[in-house]
């Protein structure tokens, strides 16, 4: 099984006290995390090869990043090392009815400021089952743009199959208008489409009809298949009950059929890289060959669990996801 995953890992920085407000706290947690390499932390953990592609500062918090990538088990041979910082995020927890924030610092980090022909897709991209990108990185600079749809065009040529979080950050991005050009791009060269209907409302001024988030997600994804032809779409749902309480689930629509996944009730501990632990999931079920249905309840069982670990990463092994999966939800003590 061979992945190569392309985008921004950033330093994320937390208040050590968990729910402390931002301007209130001094001490700060950091670790390493964006959502490309969150899928590819999340996949080399559950026992894929991983490549990953990126580029960072030659100092020590580039050094540090791709220490902790390579912690997972990712390879990152094909890390460029030049540009001037990491990105950099701070996240602040919610709670109850106080919603969680995030403010980025990643103006002029290094993958910005990549240049044209930085990287050669064509020999990055041999050998490779599947490349995964993700709506954020185009979002960073004109050449992060391009440089995603020419991965995406290129990886379509060689036969490498395409996944595709259409993830929308409305902060990093001047218009919706400039992230739908860019999208419509991607979409055409994607196998497997990652979202949710906050994304199509937000990018493409989309209206779902139903009584809860499982039906409009529904007719959400069966929508999207008609207006883009993708083959496969995986879509996480969330009801929001509060900051801390989510009720959650998938929808997966392949051919004809639309499949929905048990729904969970979780207490968040982070909700941060939930969609990203969902799409691992399901590319690492679906190299496994597993019906659609096993696919869709793994993935679904990995997005509720990952709830409940700090930090952006998704820490849980196979046989972890299996156990939430199976129905074993009651907390009790494995001895």
């Amino acid at each position: 099984m061979s992945f190569l995953c392309f985008g921004e890992i950033m330093l994320r920085l937390t208040p050590n006290d968990k729910h402390d407000k931002i301007f209130k706290s001094n001490m700060f947690q950091a670790n390493y995390a964006g959502s490309e390499s969150n899928v590819a932390s999340s996949l080399a953990l559950l026992g894929n090869q991983v490549q990953f592609v990126s580029k960072l500062p030659n100092n020590q918090l580039g050094d540090s990043a791709i220490s902790s990538l390579q912690s997972y088990g990712v390879d990152t041979s094909s890390i460029i090392a030049g540009g001037n910082r990491i990105g950099t995020y701070f996240i602040e927890l919610g709670s109850s009815i106080r919603p969680s924030k995030v403010l980025y610092d990643r103006t002029g980090s290094a993958i910005s400021e990549i240049k044209e022909n930085e990287f050669d897709w064509n020999i990055l991209l041999k050998g490779k089952k599947w490349l995964f990108v993700s709506g954020i990185t185009p979002a960073l600079s004109k050449q992060c743009l391009l440089e995603t749809i020419k991965i995406v065009k290129t990886a379509k040529t060689l036969g490498v199959k395409v996944s595709f979080d259409m993830n929308y950050r409305r902060t990093l991005w001047s218009s919706s208008k400039k992230a739908r050009s860019c999208f419509d791009q991607i979409l055409e060269n994607t196998d497997l489409l990652f979202g949710n209907i906050g994304v199509l409302k937000d990018v493409y001024n989309m209206d779902f009809k139903g009584s809860d988030d499982i039906e409009k997600t529904i007719e959400a994804i069966s929508l999207t298949k008609k207006q883009f032809g993708i083959a496969k779409l995986a879509f996480t749902c969330r009801n929001h009950l509060s900051a801390s309480l989510n009720e959650i689930s998938g929808v997966y629509l392949e051919g004809n059929g639309v499949l929905v996944s048990k729904r969970y009730t979780v207490n968040i501990l982070d909700r941060f890289g939930t969609g990203d632990a969902f799409a691992a999931a399901f590319l690492h079920a679906t190299e496994k060959k597993w019906d659609s249905q096993k696919r869709l309840e793994y993935a679904a069982a990995a997005f509720a669990l990952k709830h409940t670990i700090n930090g952006d990463q998704h820490l849980s092994n196979e046989n972890e996801i299996i156990h939430i999966m199976n129905g074993n939800i009651s907390g009790h003590v494995l001895r």
